[in-house]
């Protein structure tokens, strides 16, 4: 029961968090073009200016990925969760304040900063707070239904931002912003307690929790955490396990496809069918009740009857369908209808997260997840630097040949290429008993 309350509470502060960030996305793309190129609905700039940006993030995003992860099995996750909490509020601030082009360039700065920080690290230390309270076996389940929260807030950010104004909408959104940090703070149990090793101690008693730390060598473990994550410490993480390494491709391909998606979507649809902040709302709104219901309800019925890797794999290859769908969209009812695929494939993300927290002790989850989230960034990095010139190139009057979705087309094979992995990959059991051990030992 304490177990569950713990995690009420962790769902209450993804869905605010979530719901804050989430609900200023449709209206961002009209905001950068009014800023960067009023009047207009094609704009190489905003495009070039969007791709910087989310490659800046990824370079400093895979740098604090590991470190966030690492530090938040020494000093615990609501520590660490509370850092991105609060840099997540400062550029909201500015826009809620005001839109024009000065305070936009201030928010684009600002914004760029904090992301590094912010960017990916709350879902991260959330999969390793639940992974904390959860036994292995369970994991798939957890995990969709957190990723079922976000979904839901996905859905009620984007329907109020279809009924509110651009002015409001980031209103509501910082004033929420804070409300997500105010509530973790109050409310959000620890998962490391005090006790004789405040390090190590989980939040559920030692023996009800599927690979608990040891107790002893604490001292070691101190010494270990003294340090960041080095590049070494998680090439050695990648070489722990062959289904780790696998997992760890998968991710890349997988995010390479999904930022190169979102980076490149709402240009390509307001270029093509001419869509707005209400159009770019509904779509997600559709795609959210789809991926809400699926992780809520069909996800923890199907992961223990077919399995996490059968499940990653189909929710890889309806990812890619959907992508493929897009870039040939004949008419503006097309992209509503490839967002119905939605349904199938958010099974892929948190599929992906049970298989790689499987392979580690329960003291390495922040470890282990950071480092997926790290390399989910380096994909970040080069997603923009390969898709946001292939969009404004082809979206302009001198692309090569006709044909606007392409970028989106090649989207669709980088999805595909981490569908054929998910396929190849064999998943080990379950190591976290195995690797109790050593815990301390990866560094």
């Amino acid at each position: 029961m304490e177990k569950m309350r713990g995690l009420s509470h962790l769902f209450m502060t993804i869905y605010l968090h979530n719901f804050s960030t989430f609900m200023v996305i449709p209206a961002i793309t009209d905001v950068t073009m009014a800023a960067i190129c009023p009047g207009m609905d094609e704009c190489s700039s905003a495009i070039y200016l969007s791709g910087f940006q989310q490659a800046i993030v990824g370079i400093g995003s895979l740098v604090m990925m590991p470190l966030l992860g690492n530090l938040s099995d020494k000093y615990g996750r609501k520590a660490l969760l509370t850092i991105p909490m609060v840099f997540t509020i400062i550029p909201l601030a500015i826009l809620a304040y005001s839109r024009s082009r000065t305070f936009f360039y201030l928010y684009y700065v600002l914004r760029t900063l904090t992301a590094m920080f912010c960017e990916g690290s709350v879902h991260c230390l959330a999969l390793a707070y639940v992974a904390d309270n959860i036994p292995a076996g369970r994991r798939a389940s957890a995990f969709g239904i957190l990723s079922g929260i976000g979904s839901a807030a996905f859905v009620c950010g984007n329907l109020s931002t279809r009924f509110l104004s651009t002015p409001s909408t980031f209103q509501v959104a910082t004033a929420v912003a804070v409300v997500a940090l105010g509530y973790m703070r109050f409310f959000l149990p620890d998962s490391v307690v005090d006790g004789d090793d405040p390090l190590t101690a989980p939040i559920v008693p030692k023996g009800k929790l599927d690979g608990a730390c040891p107790d002893d060598d604490s001292e070691d473990k101190t010494q270990v955490f003294k340090k960041a994550p080095s590049l070494g410490d998680t090439v050695a993480l990648l070489r722990s396990s062959l289904t780790f390494l696998q997992a760890a491709i998968v991710a890349f391909f997988g995010n390479l496809a999904d930022v190169g998606l979102h980076a490149s979507m709402m240009y390509y649809l307001k270029a093509q069918f001419h869509f707005n902040k209400n159009q770019f709302a509904d779509l997600m709104v559709i795609s959210g009740i789809a991926g809400t219901i699926s992780q809520l309800l069909i996800m923890p019925i199907l992961a223990p009857m077919i399995g996490e890797a059968r499940l990653l794999s189909i929710g890889l290859f309806f990812n890619c369908v959907h992508m493929i769908l897009y870039s040939v969209a004949w008419a503006a009812w097309v992209p509503y209808a490839a967002a119905m695929f939605s349904v199938l494939f958010v099974f892929a993300h948190p599929c992906m997260r049970t298989i790689v927290s499987k392979q580690v002790g329960s003291c390495e989850q922040g470890k282990a997840q950071g480092c997926i989230s790290g390399i989910c960034q380096l994909a970040n990095v080069v997603s923009p630097l390969v898709f946001s010139p292939l969009t404004a190139l082809f979206l302009s009057d001198s692309a090569p040949f006709h044909f606007p979705g392409f970028s989106i087309m090649c989207v669709g094979f980088a999805s595909m290429i981490a569908f054929i992995q998910s396929v190849m990959m064999r998943v080990a059991p379950s190591t976290s008993d195995a690797r109790v051990s050593s815990c301390h030992s990866l560094a």
